[in-house]
Formats: C-alpha cells, structure tokens, sequence
C-alpha cells in the first residue's frame, strides 16, 4: 500500500456479466475491463477505489457488494435513480471458448442498460484520490474522465490507459498524452495509434491475440510469447488478467513514473499471461478467482511454474 493508502483507482467500463453457458442462463457477475481489474486487485488485497456511475437499483447493489466483498473502497461509487445500471449478455460456447457480447437480452430481446461515464461532480468530489493513488486506469474516455486522468498524470501518479476504440480523437489524444503506459489489441488500433502524440517514456503493451504481446518504449521493444493455457473453457478476461498482473507488479514493487521501465514492466506482463492462462480454464472473466480463491491468483502472479499444474495445487489447499 502507498504512504495515502491508494494502490489503485480507476474508472471506465463497468457492468453486470449476465452469462449464458451454451445458451442456459448461468450466472452474474461484476464485469467489464475496468471491473474486471479493479475488483481482481482488491481481491488481491491491493488498495483499490473505483470511482463509478451507477442507478439506484438492484444491479447497482449488487456490483458494490462484490467491489466490498472485495475490499474495495465504494464511497466513490456514485448512484442515480436517473439511471439504469448497466447489464451485459455474454454467450458462450464452453466446447470452443468462444463467446460474444451484447446489450440486448437474449430471452426478451429488449435493449439492456449501457454503461454511462461518471461526470463532473464526481471527478471533483473523488479528486483527492486522484491525486493520492500510485496508479490510476481507465479504459473509456469522456470529458469528466480524461480531466481525472490529467489530474491524476499531474500529481505524479501512474496513469494505464487502456482503450478499445476511439470515438472522440480529440479527448482520446489528451488521454494518450498524459498517460505512462497504453495498452491495446494490434488488430483494433494500431493504425489509429501510429501518429499519436506520446508521453516522453509512455511503455506500449500491444497484444497480438494468441501469439503474445509487444512492449515498446521509444526505439526499445521487446517480444513476450503468450503462454499456452492448460485448457480452454473461456477466453473472457484475459486482456484484464494481464493488465492485473502488471499493475499489481508495479504496486508490489513501488513504481513511479521516473522508475518505470519497460525492462523492468516485463516480469508483471508474464505475471499477468500466468494469469491469464490458467483463468480460460473456468467459465467468466475472473473465474480462477471464483473456483479457486485469490490467494491461488496470488501465487500464480509469483510463480513461474506451469499453470494448470499450480493451479491444480493451488485449489487442493
């Protein structure tokens, strides 16, 4: 934990997972890139505070009641009874680990709550913790968010950006600007991203699907090969799972912005494809989490044995 006493805070995409196994409606849970890695780092007893908007409902109980189930500080979780909390239908096919995504629901065919951006009131009330966390992330951007992020680069805290389009270039370009590591999938982005402007030291994480991920920092690059998952149930999650692992890295080490280094960044990048391998065994994005406990996700950020032959050890005790 840092000397304020915040690892971790974040905002962007957060919603209800309602997913469906070979067409049965499964379970639910909290998901989305920035709930999906926020929870799995308070789960892994980091200090982490999601600044969020969500609806006065029951969807929007039950996502706080995983952050603090958790551990996560909730008082910046905004809600509303103007709006709906967001809900997502996943489909998967546990044969193939294919599966895929939507706002409308599959049994009633009506659009589903969308996620809504936290807005300006929010920033101003949570900027204290903006200013005090070693790491800030976000994967979606507004205006009230890229100011968050700005204020958070500012006061020197590390800021992971990691978006999944680009929908206003100019409020994308001043995310990018002011943000110390950018990760992002090769196949939806790097076109767009080839000309935008960098901050001096920013370290790229660009995945490549199956074949693994490359870090780059200036003229320096470097290759890190995925790692071959045991078994393949779901695949969902997986991006996060590797940004979980470097940032809980960078927090367990004590990383600044003038020691961060994209040498040193690539121990928590094979920390998180551990991770992320062992987690497509199981069913949802943190599903190692749920089946196995956070203390087996622990271990595997620190152990470079086989995956599926740590996780094995890890869920018999």
């Amino acid at each position: 934990m840092t000397q304020s006493g915040v690892d971790v805070a974040g905002t962007g995409f957060t919603v209800l997972d309602r997913v469906y196994q070979d067409d049965v409606m499964a379970f639910e849970a909290l998901g989305g890139s920035c709930g999906n890695v926020l929870v799995s780092l308070a789960m892994l007893d980091r200090a982490v505070v999601p600044v969020i908007a969500l609806g006065d409902d029951a969807v929007g109980q039950s996502l706080i009641g995983e952050f603090e189930r958790a551990g996560a500080d909730t008082r910046y979780i905004s809600r509303s009874e103007e709006r709906a909390s967001p809900v997502l239908a996943q489909k998967l096919d546990t044969g193939s680990g294919v599966h895929s995504f939507s706002f409308t629901c599959p049994e009633t065919e009506e659009e589903l709550p969308k996620y809504a951006s936290i807005d300006d009131d929010q920033v101003r009330v949570a900027a204290g913790i903006f200013e005090a966390c070693l790491v800030f992330y976000a994967d979606r951007v507004s205006a009230p968010i890229v100011d968050a992020m700005e204020r958070a680069s500012r006061a020197g805290a590390i800021v992971y950006f990691e978006p999944s389009s680009i929908d206003d270039q100019d409020l994308f370009e001043r995310a990018v600007i002011c943000s110390h590591i950018l990760k992002y999938s090769s196949d939806r982005l790097a076109t767009r991203l080839e000309a935008a402007p960098l901050k001096e030291g920013a370290i790229l994480v660009v995945t490549h699907g199956v074949d693994g991920l490359e870090l780059r920092q200036g003229e320096q690059s470097k290759w890190s090969a995925a790692i071959l998952a045991p078994k393949v149930m779901d695949t969902c999650g997986s991006g996060d799972m590797v940004s979980v692992g470097i940032i809980d890295w960078i927090v367990g080490r004590g990383r600044s912005t003038q020691s961060l280094a994209m040498d040193d960044l690539l121990e928590g990048v094979v920390a998180g494809q551990r991770l992320a391998a062992a987690n497509c065994a199981y069913a949802g994005a943190r599903g190692l989490f749920s089946k196995c406990g956070a203390a087996s996700a622990r271990r595997l950020l620190s152990d470079d044995r086989d995956p599926l032959t740590s996780v094995v050890a890890f869920s018999n005790g």
